[in-house]
């Protein structure tokens, strides 16, 4: 398990670093070849489609959940059970799928974000972008779900990146070639299509499994639950840029793609720490080895909390000298927003404190438990984003999430303190409020500093070298006496590991 742990987590890491360097070069790319306007209506059509990811979100927890036991106890039955229902719920959803791109050809050119565009052209793109996201969801997700499952996610991790590189050089080629913007995007869809073939190929060659066994009666518990409570997680998520489209002007759904852009390849980053141990997480819990599922988590959550204090504290200090020099020439929208950048950086660093516990929650089934909370979690969101978003716009949407995400931690911390660990829960909001602490204090503290003097990359590139060793000191420093146990323990694993 150790072994596949490890593989896990370093595939998926260098899979991020993949992502996060061509997630920086194609929005750049594409808004010196078409305009922040054209982009931003990419950018708010993909999250319009976004939703179909509630199949693999909503359906996928509870899949993977079933699989852990299923591996567990070496039952190929079981499994091949699984895959079928699975892939049936699947196929019952792709009719709602195709009924809601319908909807959104007819309406959505009637947007905002839409209204300054061709109709034709707005349809075209939308029916174009959803392509890969069709082939993705309905024909490989089962095979995702089962790699997962049996810890081999970094086999996934390396299909993505070798198509995650393609697409990036297809799409530098295409713009100098100066294409539509709809062949680019084709093009991407066509690369992402082999995705779901690769993961087919894979498991059938190495699993061998008789697909014509299996319990025709065999349904999926708790998948209304699940997929329930991943529709409101998606409400929640997605909800900034629809409001934004609906009742805003498309400048600022540009910016908040940009600054989205670099906090979701920053999320992405983290939850690769996630990836590689949400199995381990949930092979534990299956075989009932809670005491040991305790201790386990105790030490991840120590230093996931460390290691993502690290990483928000320098975000919030370099996030708008990096915006200034990333969007230097672009004088269409003026995407440096103070207030703005400082608000998401601080919802989605709640959003990544929240992240183990609900992982955990997820990993051992607990969706009906944890149902509620999901939905209260995207009332508060859209509520207080309609209030603000008149009067404060970017901001207003922002403090919406932040609120939501605020709560839905609480919820998470609470919840799996008492029903999965059993431990005071405490043990863990002390953690939290230190690397809050820890956070703000450093964020203020860069306050007194002058960074409108960097000005290309090589001046930010020194300026986040150095401001990552004085971070990585003061946390460090400043975590010790909290962690001892840990850290004692850490140390001794890594003996023992290197001996």
């Amino acid at each position: 398990m150790k072994k596949k742990t490890i593989k896990n987590v370093f595939g998926s890491i260098f899979y991020q670093l993949i992502y996060l360097l061509c997630g920086l070069l194609i929005p750049r790319i594409l808004i010196d070849g078409y305009g922040s306007n054209t982009y931003a209506l990419i950018t708010s059509i993909t999250q319009f489609l976004s939703y179909i990811i509630l199949l693999e979100s909503g359906i996928g927890v509870v899949v993977k959940s079933l699989f852990y036991k299923a591996i567990t106890k070496k039952d190929e039955k079981e499994i091949v059970s699984i895959f079928k229902s699975c892939q049936g719920f699947f196929n019952k959803i792709l009719i709602i799928f195709v009924f809601y791109i319908i909807m959104l050809c007819i309406f959505y050119p009637y947007t905002s974000a839409a209204n300054t565009f061709d109709k034709v052209f707005t349809i075209s793109l939308i029916l174009i972008i959803s392509i890969s996201t069709f082939f993705e969801y309905f024909f490989g997700m089962t095979y995702k779900l089962f790699l997962q499952s049996d810890q081999k996610s970094y086999i996934i991790s390396y299909i993505q990146i070798i198509t995650y590189i393609i697409n990036t050089f297809v799409i530098i080629l295409l713009v100098k070639l100066k294409v539509d913007i709809r062949i680019v995007k084709l093009s991407s869809s066509i690369i992402f299509i082999f995705r779901p073939i690769f993961q087919n190929i894979y498991v059938r060659w190495k699993y061998k499994f008789n697909y014509t066994k299996y319990d025709k009666n065999y349904k999926i518990p708790n998948r209304y639950d699940g997929l329930s409570q991943h529709v409101a997680g998606l409400i929640n998520s997605n909800s900034d840029v629809i409001l934004l489209s609906l009742f805003t002007n498309i400048s600022n759904v540009a910016i908040y793609s940009i600054y989205n852009m670099i906090i979701s390849n920053l999320k992405s980053f983290i939850n690769s720490f996630i990836v590689g141990t949400d199995a381990a997480f949930g092979l534990l819990y299956a075989n009932k080895e809670e005491k040991k599922l305790s201790e386990v988590f105790n030490l991840y959550e120590s230093f996931y909390l460390i290691i993502i204090t690290i990483i928000y504290s320098c975000t919030f200090i370099l996030i708008i000298p990096f915006i200034a020099v990333y969007t230097k020439g672009i004088t269409d929208v003026n995407y440096v927003n103070t207030a703005f950048a400082f608000t998401i950086v601080l919802a989605n660093y709640v959003h990544s404190i929240k992240n183990p516990y609900n992982s955990l929650a997820y990993d051992v089934g607990k969706f009906k438990e944890t149902k509620k909370g999901a939905w209260l979690e995207a009332i508060i969101n859209v509520v207080v984003s309609l209030i603000l978003v008149f009067k404060f716009g970017l901001v207003g949407v922002i403090i919406g999430t932040l609120c939501s995400v605020i709560y839905r931690c609480l919820d998470f911390v609470i919840f799996i303190s008492n029903h999965i660990l059993k431990r005071n829960v405490f043990q863990s909001l002390k953690k939290i409020f230190l690397a809050m602490f820890q956070t703000l204090f450093l964020f203020f503290i860069s306050k007194l500093f002058d960074f409108s003097l960097i000005t290309n990359y090589i001046q930010w590139i020194i300026a986040a070298i150095i401001i990552f060793i004085v971070v990585c000191l003061f946390v460090f420093l400043t975590s010790f006496p909290f962690y001892k146990k840990e850290f004692k323990k850490i140390i001794k694993l890594l003996k023992r590991r290197f001996k």
